[in-house]
């Protein structure tokens, strides 16, 4: 069986946004009990991660390294045709990854207790992100 869904997350700018129950929804619907879902998103300024869900600090800290390891506005980069965040967006976006494969086991994603799915937003301006949900299982 394949089965797919999709889901836009409206971002209110630079951030990580929690897209655990959306994808938990897809998978619930696709009526799969055991198999893969590959969570897509089809932007190169956001990515995907698997990050902690307990603590939010954890996700602050992890901006907070990104904003230091790639700063806006470097001089290092001349593509800046959409601001000082356009180049350090991509950099920070091919640093992470646009794809997540999570095992689906009786019926259920399985991530680790302290696990999430999230978006990572790396322009400082809103954006729609359009994500795939792709479920192969039985």
């Amino acid at each position: 069986m394949i089965y797919r869904g999709e889901l836009t997350v409206a971002t209110r700018g630079r951030g990580i946004y929690d897209i655990t129950r959306d994808v938990v929804r897809i998978v619930g619907a696709s009526r799969a009990n055991e198999g893969l879902a590959t969570i897509w998103i089809a932007h190169t300024s956001a990515s995907l991660i698997v990050c902690e869900n307990a603590d939010p600090s954890v996700r602050a800290d992890l901006e907070a390294f990104a904003a230091r390891l790639v700063p806006d506005g470097d001089k290092l980069f001349t593509h800046d045709a959409e601001g000082d965040d356009d180049m350090p967006a991509h950099v920070r976006s091919v640093l992470t990854q646009t794809s997540i494969g999570v095992p689906i086991a009786n019926g259920r994603l399985v991530l680790g207790t302290w696990q999430g799915l999230y978006v990572w937003e790396h322009r400082t301006s809103p954006h729609d992100r359009r994500l795939t949900v792709s479920v192969i299982g039985d």
